[in-house]
């Protein structure tokens, strides 16, 4: 098995929604484990996430959980997920994860040649989109 880099995203309760959300707009497989499913079900997080998998058609993995309440959580702007490619998907997506949330940088052709664009999805998570414009 080849190494990977995956993003892995902390939520402060609301994983499951987020991973959910997630799966509605870029498709795929998802499996969601709470903290009572791993045998922590006395805790009061029993009912939060504690490991989702999105695993996605076009070979996106993104994973999430949310952080026990014993975890101090700090959220930050210091982490993006990155779309890119020259597929048509992409736009959709970005579309999509943009309903309910804030467009920094619109979807748009740049001087590098390519569509880019960035946004805070509803969750406060930062998305950047690059659809590589195929030379003719």
């Amino acid at each position: 098995m080849e190494s990977r880099l995956n993003p892995y995203i902390a939520f402060n309760g609301n994983a499951r929604q987020a991973i959910e959300f997630y799966q509605e707009v870029l498709g795929g497989k998802l499996e969601i484990g709470t903290f009572g499913d791993f045998g922590s079900s006395e805790m009061p997080d029993a009912d939060k996430v504690m490991h989702a998998v999105l695993d996605t058609a076009d070979g996106y993995r993104v994973m999430a959980w949310d952080v026990p309440e014993r975890v101090p959580f700090n959220p930050g702007n210091n982490v993006a997920l990155y779309l890119g490619g020259d597929d048509t998907k992409l736009r959709d997506y970005f579309e999509k994860l943009a309903v309910d949330g804030t467009v920094t940088m619109p979807l748009e052709k740049q001087s590098w040649g390519d569509e880019a664009g960035t946004l805070v999805d509803r969750f406060g998570i930062t998305w950047m989109v690059n659809i590589t414009q195929r030379q003719s």
